[in-house]
């Protein structure tokens, strides 16, 4: 409308004709005749059209007067576009084909894939997204992989690249790993936080498994380790809505850079190890972070420094690390078991559910919410770890029953009783099984005294008896007191040619 302005006011102001407006102006004859014309047609002064606005003149110019005919074979291109994503394999042909058994003179595939998309432009508005400093960071994992191999076997594993993108500066973070399973995302993130030397506000995700349990437009619920993390570092998690890809276009355009910058450039080198992998990822991310902006000044690293580290939250003193969760039910001899292994809990807890919370090094048991054990982690399967405040008072005091313990107590009597409990415990398949002789020998003490016992222990191993019960019938019966049989004289060798003396061997 600049130029149709100009050319009113050249005419009616300047008194010029349409040639030398033509010649000032650079366009045609016709172009001026055609502006001055539908100035008259539309009943406007030149002083009336100066004082309206650009849309409003172009609006009584340019406006048909008439309501414009319909053409019954347009489609409507509303239900077109709500066709298409109502399911996944409808396709603008199959709807041209419906179309045009509706219509049989109607336009062809390639004017109807022309105007839809005109009319797509049109409709569909774009609002231009502006991000805080240190607000939000987009995270994603790339749909192509990268193969490394095993240098042992030659087998071939993906690694899937891991893509983080902050908000205001677009800084690009990236690495690979060999799983997307939940360990590996939260890894991912944390070694994120502590490449960019600080925490968002917020981490914009997808709704995939290992970080949305349940997708939902208005309540998502977070998966359990996910929002750990989250409260570890002091952030939170926003998932994007489901099928709503602009609301992680920083990361969507991220992911697709790292495809084209990161992946393309790598595709003909051979990788034997993640490390090696990792390092290459890293020095074309630091590429990209410095590569200057096209339309703005300074790049993503300088952006990044200027503005956005300094927003960021400041990292805990502790990185996050991922524990396991498993619910278990304690069993009626208080423990529960993790891989083979028993672990102890409160006694009073027997047959409740439990929720172990265990990585590595340590196994953490809680109970609605509250810690009630904590034990360090065991391999050792078929074993127990049990703590003696989580056992009953009866049970802590035949648990404080051990060979060494019974050896020690019966050595206050004498070296005989000790000896005399070392060979009970000694005789049976397992020691445990002669805790209840020895204690009912110790026991006869009391009755009998130390030294007679003492010395009924004595006269005990020299007959071999190995029981209570013998121990006790000899005091019973006062034959601790008798003087112990003599050692019966070995048998003479019988003389025999085949028998060789001491000087045989000298």
């Amino acid at each position: 409308m600049r130029k149709t302005r100009e050319i009113l006011r050249l005419k009616h102001e300047a008194g010029l004709s349409h040639r030398v407006i033509g010649q000032s102006l650079g366009i045609a004859n016709s172009t001026v005749s055609d502006a001055c014309a539908r100035l008259k047609f539309a009943g406007l002064t030149w002083e009336e059209a100066a004082a309206l606005s650009d849309a409003a003149l172009e609006d009584r110019l340019y406006r048909n007067p008439f309501e414009p005919v319909i053409d019954p074979r347009e489609p409507d291109w509303a239900r077109v576009r709500e066709e298409l994503g109502s399911h996944r394999h409808v396709t603008l042909q199959l709807l041209w084909r419906e179309y045009r058994d509706e219509h049989p003179d109607g336009y062809g595939y390639s004017w109807f894939c022309e105007r839809y998309r005109a009319w797509l432009k049109r409709v569909d508005v774009v609002m231009r997204q502006e991000h805080k400093p240190g607000e939000k960071l987009f995270v994603d994992w790339a749909g192509d992989t990268m193969p490394v191999i095993d240098p042992e076997t030659g087998g071939i594993r993906p690694a899937y690249l891991f893509v983080a993108v902050l908000g205001a500066s677009s800084y690009l973070y990236a690495e690979a790993a060999l799983s997307q399973d939940t360990a590996a995302f939260l890894a991912a993130h944390c070694r994120a936080f502590e490449s960019l030397g600080g925490v968002p506000a917020l981490i914009v995700c997808d709704n995939l498994k290992t970080g949305v349990k349940r997708p939902d437009r208005y309540e998502p619920d977070i998966h359990e380790p996910y929002a750990d993390l989250a409260a570890h570092y002091g952030t939170a998690i926003l998932p994007a809505r489901v099928r709503k890809p602009r609301d992680k276009a920083k990361v969507e355009a991220g992911v697709l850079m790292a495809c084209r910058q990161i992946m393309a450039p790598l595709r003909h080198k051979t990788f034997f190890s993640l490390s090696d992998l990792n390092s290459a990822v890293a020095a074309l991310t630091a590429k990209i972070n410095a590569r200057p902006f096209k339309k703005l000044p300074g790049s993503r690293e300088s952006v990044f420094l200027e503005r956005e580290r300094g927003c960021l939250r400041p990292l805990p003193a502790e990185p996050y690390l991922y524990r396991t969760r498993k619910t278990a039910t304690v069993s009626i001899d208080y423990h529960v078991e993790l891989s083979g292994h028993l672990y102890s809990v409160p006694w009073h807890l027997a047959r409740q559910r439990v929720e172990l919370v265990f990585d590595g090094s340590t196994v953490e048991i809680l109970h609605r919410g509250e810690r009630v054990a904590l034990h360090p982690r065991s391999m050792a399967k078929g074993r127990t770890s049990t703590r003696p405040e989580h056992m009953p008072e009866k049970h802590r005091s035949f648990a404080e029953w051990t060979p060494e313990r019974i050896s020690a107590w019966a050595a206050k009597t004498g070296p005989a009783t000790s000896a005399l409990a070392s060979a009970i415990m000694a005789s049976r398949p397992h020691p445990e099984l002669g805790f209840r002789s020895c204690l009912g020998i110790l026991r006869l003490g009391d009755k009998y005294g130390a030294a007679r016992l003492e010395a009924a222990c004595g006269r005990a191993l020299a007959c071999g008896a190995r029981s209570y019960r013998s121990v006790r019938s000899i005091l019973e019966r006062g034959l601790d007191a008798a003087p112990l049989p003599a050692p019966a004289p070995a048998a003479p060798v019988p003389a025999h040619t085949n028998v060789r003396g001491p000087a045989y061997y000298l």
